[in-house]
């Protein structure tokens, strides 16, 4: 007989819940926006997009973290060994992609894309970048409008895309200090070739001028995407915006980094948590 969490998913779904209202804030707060029935689906889905980003953080070489990834790739597809809904996290995922009727070769092309967090090689262009970041947070925003638009279509394709962009590369500029410090560099070789900064340099905490241009590049192309975001942002259905309100988050975080003393491999990007509530129910009452 099964156990009586296999058979109730809400176990799962709290599981998922206290995941990202720890580990994601900005997206869980975006969530209380949502109506009460499809936030336990956002959460099942940012809690699996947190599990497979940590893989790293898990592990002590690359091969374990490929593995990792892989069982994820194989309860996706139904391949998995064991009872994959012993797992809370899994055991939500699948009970939304059926109930929401979502496609899988999204999360499997986020799980691919998250190979990359697991070796220190340099992201070679801005253009892979901007891949990375479109099957991560693009791919986020977009499962989580199908989810509020109850299988209709919520529109907003393409902006989610751009939305997706502006908020991982802001998110992965954030990070830097911390990603620097473990051997990772997200910043584009391009970018960082065109400024003289090699990634040997941000390693060993080597900034200067150079990498203060290479990040004011960033912010530049975050800045592209939100304006490419906001001439799409009428696409969206009414019923999808909470799937894009964290991204309200992204100028404030930008302009911390604008200011004088800025130091992109020392300083904290973050706000507290009420300016948080405050920006997200103020962009939540923009789109009513």
């Amino acid at each position: 007989m099964s156990q009586p969490e296999t058979r109730d998913p809400a176990w799962a779904y709290a599981h998922c819940e206290a995941l990202v209202r720890e580990g994601d804030p900005d997206r869980w707060y975006a969530s209380l926006y949502a109506p009460a029935d499809k936030r336990p689906h956002l959460h099942a889905l940012a809690a699996f997009s947190l599990e497979v980003a940590r893989v790293r953080e898990a592990v002590s070489s690359p091969m374990p973290g490929e593995l990792r990834l892989q069982w994820w790739r194989d309860a996706l597809q139904g391949e998995a060994r064991g009872d994959v809904r012993a797992h809370p996290v899994a055991a939500a995922l699948d009970d939304t992609l059926v109930k929401a009727r979502l496609p899988r070769q999204p999360l499997v092309d986020l799980i691919d894309a998250r190979v990359f967090d697991l070796y220190d090689d340099p992201m070679p262009s801005t253009g892979d970048l901007e891949g990375y970041c479109g099957e991560t947070a693009s791919c986020l925003i977009r499962l989580g409008s199908l989810i509020l638009a109850t299988g209709s279509e919520p529109g907003g394709a393409a902006a989610a895309g751009h939305a997706g962009v502006a908020y991982a590369v802001t998110g992965l500029l954030r990070a830097l200090p911390w990603h620097a410090r473990r051997g990772q560099v997200y910043l584009p070789a391009d970018v960082l070739k065109a400024h003289g900064v090699t990634r040997e340099d941000i390693v060993a905490g080597r900034g200067g001028p150079g990498l203060l241009g290479a990040c004011a590049d960033m912010r530049a192309l975050v800045r592209r995407h939100l304006a490419a975001y906001a001439a799409e942002r009428a696409t969206i259905a009414t019923v999808a915006a909470p799937a894009f309100l964290p991204v309200a988050l992204v100028e404030g975080y930008l302009a911390q980094m604008d200011r004088p003393g800025y130091d992109p491999l020392a300083s904290v990007i973050d706000v507290p948590n009420w300016r948080r509530i405050w920006r997200l129910w103020r962009a939540a009452r923009s789109v009513k």
